[in-house]
């Protein structure tokens, strides 16, 4: 899990909230009201406004994934992966007393599963 949230609110313009994911190199950021986690904006999201032409004048609002599955840090990494594979995505946000505490990607649980892995040739 990732404790480096990035958060964005629901009214940023599209192509600035794109910006930012890519300047802090994560898949996903974080949709706040206040600290109220109301929606998650994806890569993915990202590129389905990029191929309908519509990224200019609209907003993270337009595109997220309003009221997403959540976990919570005591959740096991097999429930998320429960989760996200059932769910057809990739980041999974974790909540702790309402509050977004971490996120959770598919990479995040390889590396759990691949931990005494190494790459070929290494």
């Amino acid at each position: 899990m990732s404790r480096e949230l990035l958060g964005v609110p629901a009214g940023l313009p599209l192509g600035e909230a794109a910006k930012r994911i890519d300047e802090r190199h994560v898949g996903a950021a974080l949709v706040l009201d206040g600290e109220r986690l109301v929606g998650i904006l994806t890569e993915r999201d990202v590129l389905r406004a990029v191929a309908a032409g519509r990224v200019e004048g609209t907003t993270v609002g337009d595109w997220m994934t309003h009221h997403p599955e959540t976990i919570e840090p005591s959740d096991t990494t097999g429930q998320a992966a429960a989760i996200m594979i059932h769910g057809g995505f990739r980041h999974l946000p974790v909540l702790e007393s309402g509050g977004a505490v971490g996120i959770v990607s598919i990479r995040d649980l390889m590396r759990h599963v691949l931990d005494d892995e190494a790459p070929r040739g290494v």
